[in-house]
């Protein structure tokens, strides 16, 4: 008898414990116990100098030298803007007799650039010890054949990297809605380095080396309109063309390449053919309420059944 009586208190003390905790945890009450921090530091509005000129006054007295502000943002130059010492090739790319006045002057002129163009070989060795003037006339004409060619697909991603930043506006300049075909025939004659020129920009570090090549080609070229007329050439007549292409480099890039720069346009050369342009005839303006009168010329419509 007495263990079943004990086995029920048990469990009946367990009932009560658990009820018990219950109620004492809902009557326990909430308090806000104050806690004490750092004082906050809190700047007044008024400002303690009037003037920027009375500020500079006080920490000229104190001792402290405030630099002016600049707004100074970094800047790349890839290329220059121009060519250093344009190259004027002979009239009618012929030399002169030594013995004649002018021919005297031509060989004088001729001997004073050779001697610049040496020098500025030996600079551009000091960057680039790989060039050589033998191979980079093959090299450049290459890179005009193949910046040519980037034209007819319009791939202006290749074309970037092979022209500089002032070449790229005059090659794709008012070629949008255009088609081109340019296609490369023959060498006339191997192509051969006239002039070769290196000057700084901005700095006396930042070194730029420009090579002017001559280059005589037989090539053709035809320029088609939106709609499929021809503007310009005729892609079955070949034409000799002699030409002067300036190829430039950063030198002081490492990563930097030889890049057409310009092309240089004797005065003597011969006007380029003018370019066929499609344009819309005006008609008569009428108002609204108007009918178009037919010309005299014309033959009556057929009437209407």
């Amino acid at each position: 008898m007495a263990a079943p009586v004990a086995r029920g208190l048990s469990c009946l003390t367990r009932a009560l414990g658990w009820w018990s905790r219950q109620l004492i945890l809902v009557t326990q009450s909430s308090a806000v116990v104050p806690v004490r921090t750092k004082k906050r530091f809190i700047p007044a509005n008024e400002p303690k100098y009037q003037t920027q000129k009375e500020f500079l006054e006080q920490a000229r007295k104190a001792g402290v030298v405030i630099p002016p502000e600049r707004l100074e943002r970094p800047i790349h130059l890839a290329c220059t803007a121009s060519i250093f010492d344009a190259y004027v090739p002979p009239e009618g790319d012929a030399r002169l007799s030594p013995l004649s006045k002018e021919g005297l002057r031509q060989k004088t002129e001729r001997l004073q650039k050779n001697v610049t163009s040496q020098l500025s070989i030996r600079k551009i060795k000091e960057y680039d010890a790989n060039f050589k003037i033998k191979d980079f006339a093959e090299k450049a004409k290459d890179i005009f054949i193949e910046a040519n060619l980037c034209l007819n697909n319009s791939d202006h991603d290749r074309l970037h990297t092979l022209v500089t930043e002032h070449c790229f506006p005059d090659m794709v300049w008012d070629l949008r809605y255009k088609t081109v075909r340019w296609n490369f025939v023959e060498s006339l004659e191997p192509a051969r380095v006239a002039q070769v020129r290196c000057s700084s920009l901005m700095s006396q570090g930042n070194m730029y080396g420009q090579v002017t090549v001559r280059m005589h080609l037989r090539q053709t070229l035809a320029i088609y309109d939106r709609f499929g007329r021809l503007m310009y050439g005729q892609e079955d007549v070949p034409k000799d063309v002699l030409e002067y292409v300036v190829f430039e480099k950063h030198l002081t890039n490492p990563y930097g390449s030889w890049r057409m720069h310009a092309k240089i346009v004797p005065p003597w050369a011969p006007p380029k053919q003018p370019i066929l342009k499609t344009v819309m005839i005006p008609g008569p303006q009428l108002q609204p309420w108007e009918n178009c009168k037919e010309s005299p010329g014309e033959a009556p419509s057929p009437p209407q059944a």
